[in-house]
């Protein structure tokens, strides 16, 4: 099986976590492994099928990727993908919404 990097955050598009925003911690061919440091910590991230999952521009991870400290921790993702949501609203407004 291939591995992709893991630097990338992700947005569930299908199931009931629909919408809720993820850090990438591994991709497969058909995979990744997410984690929103809350409900799905480090220890035992969620498996979802690539298809049920969007996958958010890299720009916006480089915007937060300063949050995110080695070693991960389940703090620091939180931290880290509440400045995403914040960019991310921000766009959106920019744009005029979805």
């Amino acid at each position: 099986m291939e591995s992709d990097s893991a630097a990338a955050l992700a947005r569930s598009r299908a199931g009931r976590d629909k919408g809720t925003l993820y850090l990438v911690l591994e991709r497969t061919e058909r995979t990744v492994l997410l984690t929103d440091g809350r409900r799905k910590k480090l220890a035992s991230p969620k498996r979802k099928n690539r298809k049920h999952v969007e996958f958010l521009p890299d720009s916006l991870f480089d915007a937060v990727s300063g949050k995110l400290q080695e070693p991960k921790t389940d703090a620091g993702i939180r931290r880290a993908l509440a400045a995403a949501r914040v960019s991310c609203s921000e766009t959106e407004n920019d744009q005029g919404g979805r």
